[in-house]
């Protein structure tokens, strides 16, 4: 695989921070540039990068070099640099998919860890182990832009990627309902403790907007290509309590499913355990070996024990059972910022670039 240019719009917040930790060494890809706010271009990523740096992990004395260059302004230069970018921005949702779809414009596709396109019916959103066929809409929407290699992808809701994966190999029983309660991490609003010290021994429980993606994301990533718009599926239903908890990075999920035709719990187990995606198939970098990981004991999965399992890319479920009005209950485990958010997005654009659509 050859070495693509990349660039990372959004460098200096915490996505674009996972970002940066993710590629440095990155057999596929090649951080050519950082992109910030007007606030932050001109500057040496060490002078802004390194005042708010979350990650565990410093980043290398190459990356905190580079100059900063304007996300916004220099849209047509960035896109003359790289291959494609992971987008990361804090921005309004319009300003955001309008900046995306300029980036498509000047023929650089855009791998986008924002919400602003999700509901965009030309633009797939992707979880690679799920619903990879949706990257087939791109020529359709590469029309609608008028552009030859431009367009945009992105990933789901963080949470999503907890739980969803759990439910999508059990289709073939006809999931109808599901129910779920999400515990979610600091990390997924942005902040650690320093910057959030009211999360501190606390719990919300309310997370903004959080409830509504939960409830409708789903219906997209279980749709199908029809002409040049994904229609959203029907079914399952989906609602969702989403609440946020004092834990620096990982999000569970309590969930709740109802079948049309019940499994028993060793045939879920087996599906679980033998359950493989493209990505596993392609053996992408980013990929992880055993995606759906069962733990028998009755505490597991717990944040802290398995929130890296396989560099942060799988997810972890336990406590399947029997419930008295739904037919099962378990819980599930990912990693947000990682699984979640960057590591999501890059085994997206590693999905792309080996289906040819960065060429």
């Amino acid at each position: 695989m050859k070495k693509y240019k990349v660039g990372i719009v959004g460098a200096t917040g915490m996505v674009g921070q996972r970002f940066i930790t993710l590629l440095e060494n990155h057999p596929w890809f090649d951080i050519t540039v950082l992109a910030a706010s007007a606030r932050s271009a001109g500057k040496q990523y060490k002078d802004v990068g390194g005042k708010r740096w979350m990650m565990d992990q410093p980043f290398s004395e190459k990356t905190g070099e580079m100059v900063i260059m304007n996300a916004t302004e220099d849209v047509e230069k960035i896109a003359s640099m790289v291959d494609f970018v992971f987008c990361a921005v804090d921005m309004k949702k319009d300003e955001i998919k309008a900046l995306e779809e300029e980036y498509a414009k000047h023929e650089c596709p855009v791998v986008s860890n924002n919400s602003a396109h999700r509901h965009t019916p030309d633009v797939p959103m992707v979880i690679p182990e799920l619903n990879p066929e949706h990257i087939d809409i791109i020529p359709a929407q590469r029309k609608r832009l008028g552009t030859k290699r431009g367009f945009v992808a992105v990933k789901s809701n963080c949470s999503l990627q907890s739980y969803v994966p759990a439910i999508f190999p059990l289709n073939r029983f006809g999931v109808k309902d599901v129910l779920v309660c999400t515990y979610q991490a600091i990390s997924g609003a942005g902040k650690n403790f320093d910057t959030w010290p009211e999360m501190i021994d606390n719990v919300i429980p309310f997370i903004g907007g959080e409830e509504e993606k939960s409830e409708i994301e789903p219906l997209k990533i279980y749709g199908r290509i029809d002409g040049d718009v994904i229609v959203p599926a029907c079914e399952p239903h989906f609602t969702a309590q989403c609440i946020r908890v004092p834990v620096t990075n990982g999000h569970m999920g309590a969930v709740f499913v109802r079948f049309e035709n019940i499994p028993g719990k060793e045939e879920i187990l087996k599906i679980w355990n033998d359950f493989k995606g493209v990505p596993q198939e392609l053996n992408l970098p980013s990929a992880p070996k055993q995606f759906l990981n069962y733990f028998t004991e009755d505490n597991l999965p717990q944040t802290r024990l398995q929130r890296d399992l396989e560099g942060g890319m799988a997810v972890s479920i336990g406590r399947l059972r029997e419930d008295t009005q739904y037919d099962y209950k378990f819980v599930c485990l990912s990693h947000n910022t990682l699984r979640g958010a960057a590591g999501g997005a890059v085994l997206l654009a590693e999905l792309l670039c080996a289906k040819g659509y960065m060429d």
